[in-house]
C-alpha cells in the first residue's frame, strides 16, 4: 500500500482490462520516472480521445466524424455487410485486405452472465440498416467463443425471415499450429469446414 495519489494512480490503472495489481504498480512507477513532457502528452491524448472520438452513425465503428472512413468510401460493396462485435475486429479484418464490403459493429456480444442481451447491443440498428433491401449477404464475424456463438445464433434466427444470405466466418486450425494443442471445438470446426483438395 502506498500513500495518497500514488495509490490512487495504481488503483485507477488496475481498473484497466488486462492490468492486474502488479502491472498497475509497474506502470505507475514507470510514469513517475518518465519525463514530465511524455506524461503530459499521454494525459492530453487521453482527454482528447474522450472529447473527439465518437461512434459512426451508420456502422458503429469509432470515428472523429459523423461517419467513419469505411462508410464514406463509395468504392465499398454496399450489398455485403460484415457484423462484428467491436471496432478492433474491423481493424483485424481490414488488415487482411480480403474484404471490400461494409461493417456493422454490435458493441459487444450476448452474455447473460454479464447482463448483456440483444437489447444492449446494436441489433435494432442492424435491422434498420437491412430494411431498405440493399444488403444481400450478412457475414457473421463474431468471436469463436461462447458469447460470440450465442450472438451468431441469435442473429441467424433474427435474420432468417429477411431472405438474405447469412454466412459465418470459417474457423478451424491456425496456420503453424499443432493438432495436439487444438481444443475440441476448434478441431471439430476444422472437420466441419473441410473442403476438397484441388489436384
Amino acid at each position: 500500500m502506498y500513500e495518497g495519489v500514488v495509490q490512487d494512480l495504481i488503483d485507477e490503472l488496475g481498473r484497466l482490462p488486462g492490468v492486474g495489481p502488479k502491472g498497475a504498480q509497474r506502470i505507475a512507477f514507470y510514469l513517475l520516472d518518465a519525463d514530465p513532457i511524455d506524461v503530459k502528452r499521454l494525459a492530453h491524448v487521453l482527454v482528447e480521445v474522450k472529447d473527439k472520438v465518437r461512434f459512426c452513425t451508420s456502422c458503429g465503428n469509432v470515428t472523429e466524424d459523423e461517419q467513419c472512413r469505411i462508410c464514406r468510401d463509395p468504392r465499398r460493396d454496399g450489398t455485403v455487410l460484415c457484423v462484428v462485435e467491436e471496432s478492433k475486429d474491423v481493424v483485424a479484418i481490414e488488415r487482411t485486405r480480403e474484404y471490400r464490403g461494409r461493417y456493422h459493429v454490435l458493441g459487444g456480444a450476448i452474455s447473460p452472465i454479464d447482463g448483456i442481451g440483444p437489447e444492449q447491443l446494436r441489433v435494432r440498428e442492424l435491422m434498420q440498416r437491412l430494411a431498405d433491401g440493399t444488403v444481400s449477404e450478412v457475414i457473421l464475424a463474431t468471436d469463436p467463443n461462447l458469447e460470440g456463438e450465442a450472438t451468431a445464433t441469435y442473429l441467424t434466427r433474427a435474420l432468417k425471415h429477411l431472405g438474405l444470405r447469412v454466412t459465418r466466418l470459417a474457423s478451424g486450425l491456425p496456420v503453424g499450429g499443432d493438432l495436439e494443442y487444438a481444443d475440441e471445438v476448434t478441431l471439430g470446426r476444422a472437420f466441419e469446414g473441410r473442403r476438397a483438395v484441388d489436384d
